[in-house]
């Protein structure tokens, strides 16, 4: 027997910490939960303003062909029908995302999928880019010049802050390119939005399990580490061996909210902007994640940042460079006897919900906790 105060200290209250306090906790493990921010959810946090469940960091759309993950989420909230169909405003002009026979009829005129084909192919051969060294050209090699000036140049030059011919072609492996009238953004046979919010669901995992809010792990980084027999750590890997290889690189985001008085902003909950003339790169009307009629709206604009240490990191930069000095910090993270990495920041990795959850379960499997 050892002598800890708790089995499981859990350094974050986003999804992968909550899914693991939950099944631990469900095993008669003893869990302490510690969040440096004053809530829990992580970044999947959901806060209710003017009866609508305002996503506060960004829009989450839950998407799975796991049908074991999507049964696991359902225990926890039941889902709507919601589907992600962001639709892009270039100047004015609107386009539907993904890129599809709606978006091909607007550029071109073209009605049938072997016009736009056809369309498509002649831009790329106009191109003559057989060896892409760059993302413009590995996009141009993909689609061709039309759909990259209108809809790709603009909105990633902003979400990356460098001039696409300034960053690699890994960041742009695949543009999805549908030649069916369908806007669904994703390609997952499970997918919607909790009803309610996805702070509930959260609130569930951690019913009845002992929550420090605002609270600093690497302020009492010494006392944290004594009082549990495990530590769960979901935040910056790099941080937490303070940076002894040098600093991963991070992207952070800035959102501004508005509350408005009237009942439908945009008619879409997501509109990306694509010009980079516009300095946020979407809004997000969140009403429409859940078909809400209040009298009021609210819409977030959201910001690309450069990451610096006093900004909160939202998603890695997986880029060659990142990712050899990743694997540094992972070969002595799997070497730890006491402390496990996970999540985004703790795996350095851009995981999307479903994929947070399933690496939590495979934690809990390797601890014989599910």
């Amino acid at each position: 027997m050892n002598n800890y105060k708790y089995d499981y200290l859990i350094v974050g209250a986003g999804l992968f910490g909550s899914v693991f306090a939950y099944e631990a906790n469900k095993r008669g493990k003893k869990c302490l939960v510690i969040e440096k921010r004053d809530h829990i959810g992580g970044n999947v946090y959901t806060e209710n303003i003017e009866n609508i469940n305002v996503h506060k960091y960004g829009a989450h759309i839950f998407h799975t062909s796991n049908k074991e993950i999507w049964n696991y989420v359902n225990k926890f909230a039941e889902f709507n029908r919601y589907t992600n169909s962001p639709i892009a405003n270039y100047k004015g002009e609107i386009y539907n995302m993904p890129f599809n026979m709606n978006t091909f009829n607007k550029l071109w005129g073209v009605i049938t999928p072997n016009e736009a084909k056809e369309k498509i192919e002649e831009e790329k051969k106009t191109s003559n880019i057989k060896e892409p060294k760059n993302l413009e050209e590995q996009a141009i090699k993909l689609i061709g010049n039309t759909i990259y000036e209108k809809l790709v140049k603009g909105y990633t030059e902003k979400q990356w802050g460098k001039k696409a011919k300034e960053l690699p072609t890994f960041i742009i492996k695949r543009l999805p390119v549908r030649f069916t009238y369908d806007n669904n953004y994703f390609n997952d046979v499970y997918q919607g939005i909790p009803v309610g919010g996805y702070t509930k669901i959260v609130e569930k995992m951690l019913d009845g399990i002992e929550i420090k809010l605002n609270c600093d792990f690497f302020k009492e980084k010494d006392y944290f580490e004594g009082i549990a027999d495990k530590i769960i750590f979901t935040g910056m890997i790099d941080q937490y061996y303070n940076y002894r290889f040098g600093e991963l690189e991070y992207r952070s985001l800035r959102f501004e909210n508005e509350i408005l008085d009237q009942e439908n902003y945009q008619g879409n909950a997501v509109v990306n902007y694509t010009d980079f003339e516009t300095p946020f790169t979407r809004i997000i009307e969140h009403k429409h994640f859940e078909f809400g009629n209040q009298s009021k709206t609210v819409i977030t604009r959201e910001y690309p940042e450069k990451w610096s240490r006093d900004k909160e990191p939202y998603y890695p930069i997986n880029n060659d460079k990142n990712n050899v000095l990743y694997e540094k910090y992972k070969s002595i993270a799997e070497k730890e006897k006491k402390v496990i990495f996970g999540g985004r920041l703790g795996q350095y990795q851009y995981y999307d919900m479903h994929r947070v959850i399933e690496e939590a379960l495979k934690c809990l499997k390797k601890e014989k906790l599910y």
